[in-house]
């Protein structure tokens, strides 16, 4: 599962480190190919809002199979897009059916057993982060080898392959409620409603994934550009540095078993603040940038996965729906962080990049101070009652 989940989730990510390629082969400019990131980032988007809440609906592992099937058929139509309308028409295409890795989150959840159940899911977000790092690294390396639609043509089969070895893994799985989908899409109205904790988490992961995604979207551009000069090659392997990351998931895991959500939350948001002063340097200092992309990347799974910890336990027998709410609002971010970041490069290059990730950044403490009052009200009514 952690491996599919990546898969899935790293796919929205190959086009990052090939910008400038991309831009260059296909006749455009750099922001227009910038475009492909948010075009990603909103599709998936729209994939969680109105296609993981069948989780609670469907068989999982057959939704699961089909929507990855689905987003292989998206990378091929990419590998083999003539122009940039049909590379934007498979972007689309891969973003919208890979949400079939927050399908498979929630049902980790669902098999594992109550107190590894954190744990788990810190388990399959490492698997998704290594394949988003991957995909960054593997992107460049097979650019180097075949050009940049090459990575596009292997991840389809590869999708293909993993799916089925799914198909055969993985057992069956459907809560028995009695709504339909369009009950099941206006009871996460009702859940975003009835928990204030769902919202404020999603408010957390929106702003917290928004002021990574504003580097995400650029820097790309920065290290191909002075005083740097990278290839394809070079810039993806740089996103190895987060690997780190990978392994702060399965830390945050369990810490949240041990019943320190919070101050895992709010480390991640203290450090996502630090790592822009880091980035503000590394626009001309190589180590200070992958030193801030180690920063970034745990700071930001610290937070993720902490927030699925707590939203998981708000409601059991809904954690599709609430995946659905969490992750939609989370992703939206991303695409909010990602276009800001390309009208940042555009206005004041770098400088305006690190100004805008900071901004978020401190916007992300804040919501977590909110959450810590919101909890701690939420407490005080149960003692009430």
């Amino acid at each position: 599962m952690a491996v599919a989940t990546g898969l899935c989730a790293g796919g929205n990510y190959f086009n990052q480190p090939l910008l400038d390629s991309i831009a260059a082969a296909l006749g455009v400019g750099q922001s227009t190919a910038a475009v492909t990131v948010t075009v990603a980032q909103v599709s998936y988007g729209i994939g969680l809002l109105f296609l993981v809440p069948l989780g609670d609906l469907l068989d999982r592992r057959r939704l699961s199979v089909a929507l990855m099937l689905l987003a292989a058929a998206g990378q091929a139509v990419s590998g083999l897009a003539p122009s940039i309308g049909w590379l934007m028409v498979g972007t689309a295409a891969a973003g919208l059916f890979s949400v079939a890795a927050q399908v498979l989150v929630p049902f980790a959840a669902t098999l594992a057993e109550p107190e590894r159940r954190a744990t788990a899911v810190g388990t399959v977000m490492s698997g998704l982060l290594v394949g988003i790092l991957l995909a960054r690294s593997v992107a460049g390396l097979l650019s180097g080898l075949g050009g940049w639609q090459t990575v596009y043509r292997v991840s389809a089969v590869v999708m293909v392959v993993v799916a089925l070895t799914l198909w055969r893994s993985l057992p069956s799985s459907r809560e028995r409620h009695g709504l339909g989908y369009g009950g099941i899409l206006a009871s996460m109205g009702r859940l975003l409603r009835d928990q204030p904790r769902l919202r404020t988490r999603s408010v957390l992961g929106a702003v917290s994934f928004a002021s990574v995604g504003v580097v995400f979207a650029t820097m790309a551009f920065l290290l191909a550009g002075e005083p740097f000069g990278f290839g394809d090659v070079a810039i993806g392997l740089v996103g190895l540095a987060g690997v780190a990351g990978a392994l702060m998931a399965n830390a945050a895991g369990r810490l949240a078993d041990r019943g320190l959500v919070q101050a895992t939350s709010g480390v991640g948001a203290v450090l996502l603040c630090a790592a822009w002063g880091l980035f503000a340097l590394g626009g001309q200092v190589l180590l200070a940038f992958l030193a801030a992309m180690v920063i970034a990347d745990m700071a930001l799974q610290s937070v993720h996965v902490s927030n699925q910890s707590v939203i998981y336990e708000l409601a059991p027998h809904a954690r599709s729906r609430v995946t659905s709410v969490y992750m939609t609002s989370y992703f939206i971010g991303g695409a909010t962080g990602s276009a800001l970041g390309s009208v940042a490069w555009a206005a004041r290059g770098w400088p305006g990049v690190c100004l805008s990730g900071l901004a978020l950044a401190v916007v992300t403490v804040a919501v977590w101070l909110l959450d810590l009052r919101v909890a701690s009200r939420a407490a005080d009514a149960r003692q009430a009652c």
